[in-house]
């Protein structure tokens, strides 16, 4: 029999795994804090938005307050790296110990070189090893003057107009060859080698792992042992990466279905399922049924439920906690879509909202910029949720004079647009 569980249990379960069920520590955040709770997340997705703050800064401020986000770039960029950069959910943070399991589920070859002539992205590719093997890392643009590519032009307007350079190096970031050192000024990325990324203990491991190629170099769907020469299929050693993945994946959601699971890492449905049943088997999940959800959901066995979330934290849209909308919508009745893409005029929340969390509660949701002209936090839209608590907006304004402070702004700007702007204005001017 399946254990039950209670709606409120699996949120707390949820928030607990994810670091959002308590208090914020008091004391200053160290690097070390900064690097557990992203070992807890296990990655953290990366993205250019810079509305309020580079996106997977976020996250960090959501679970520890204020805190330098220079710690990222030391984490990232130096040796030994405790965070990488790689495809995971998205362009992600991950822990340098996945990315050899996460090598093996590749299959974006669209974001890079895949569609060039091969003999002009093999020349490419052998230009920019050498190149790469004796300096230090790059950004495509570097790239492209050292090497002194004169670029065709080009009628087709792919995707972000990416030159033949950039394009090969984001195919071999693709397939593993480089990595990301780091990120520039412009949020460019600086490539190296992947072996200079790596910790040396997993430079080491990188030949067991080596996914396998075709005479183009792309992966093939067998595996060569390096021991025996025998091809294997992909349930070898896919098989034990991608259960080492979910494993992952169920300790950083605690608790989720199938489909939960799999989007954490954006792995193929069918394969977590196959990868659950072993996971079950092995007793690092279990099937148990939370009241009023459909299907099978899976518990991880080092999951815990705490007799109360008492946390509160505004939450990047791009957040490991709102990555899969249905789970959210399941976990907290909060139905939630991003609406950059949105035409201004049907948007019906704003531009870029942050959910509120309250205790176990998604309370409310606000529309935020920071205008760093002025030094000010605008809170361009905030709107209550019908069950949100009575004290949702007095913490909500405390939250955001610690974002504004924690940005550098001077002040909080609620605009009378939503139906919680009047109180949180109110609230605001007393802070």
């Amino acid at each position: 029999m399946s254990a039950v569980l209670s709606q409120s249990q699996a949120r707390r379960i949820a928030l607990k795994a994810q670091g959002l069920a308590s208090v914020r520590p008091t004391q200053p955040v160290t690097a070390r804090r900064v690097g557990r709770t992203f070992a807890q997340l296990q990655l953290v997705q990366i993205d250019s938005v810079n509305i309020v703050s580079r996106s997977h800064f976020l996250p960090f401020f959501s679970r520890l307050g204020s805190y330098d986000p220079a710690i990222l770039s030391t984490l990232s960029s130096t040796a030994p790296r405790k965070m990488m950069e790689y495809w995971a959910h998205e362009a992600s943070f991950i822990r340098p110990q996945h990315f050899h399991d996460l090598r093996l589920w590749q299959n974006r070859a669209w974001v890079g070189s895949d569609a060039m002539e091969p003999q002009l992205r093999q020349s490419l590719e052998s230009e920019i090893l050498d190149l790469l093997a004796h300096s230090g890392p790059l950004s495509a643009r570097e790239v492209k003057a050292r090497i002194g590519h004169e670029e065709q032009k080009s009628t087709d307007a792919w995707g972000w107009n990416w030159s033949a350079v950039k394009r090969t190096l984001e195919g071999m970031f693709e397939r593993g060859i480089v990595g990301a050192a780091s990120r520039n000024e412009q949020f460019e990325r600086r490539y190296a080698l992947v072996g200079k990324i790596l910790p040396p203990e997993l430079v080491a491991e990188a030949q067991s792992y080596e996914s396998p190629q075709d005479a183009d170099g792309y992966p093939c769907s067998g595996h060569e042992d390096v021991r025996t020469g025998d091809v294997r299929t992909e349930t070898g050693p896919k098989e034990a990466a991608i259960d080492r993945l979910i494993d992952a994946a169920a300790r950083a959601h605690g608790i989720g279905s199938t489909k939960c699971l799999a989007d954490y890492f954006r792995l193929p449905v069918r394969e977590t399922g196959a990868a659950i049943v072993r996971l079950v088997a092995a007793g690092s999940l279990q099937e148990v049924a939370v009241a009023g959800w459909k299907g099978p959901t899976y518990l991880h066995s080092e999951a815990s439920i705490p007799r109360k979330a008492v946390g509160r934290a505004l939450l990047s849209p791009f957040d490991s906690l709102v990555f899969e909308r249905n789970r959210l919508e399941s976990l907290f009745n909060f139905h939630y879509r991003l609406e950059i893409y949105t035409p201004a005029h049907k948007r019906k929340y704003g531009y870029y909202v942050l959910p509120f969390l309250l205790g176990e509660t998604m309370a409310a949701r606000v529309d935020l910029k920071a205008d760093r002209h002025n030094g000010l936090l605008l809170v361009r839209g905030a709107y209550a949720e019908p069950d949100a608590p009575g004290e949702t907006a007095t913490e909500l304004a405390a939250e955001l004079v610690l974002m504004a402070s924690w940005l550098g702004l001077g002040a909080v700007v609620v605009q009378p647009q939503g139906n919680l702007a009047s109180a949180l204005a109110r609230e605001t001017h007393l802070l």
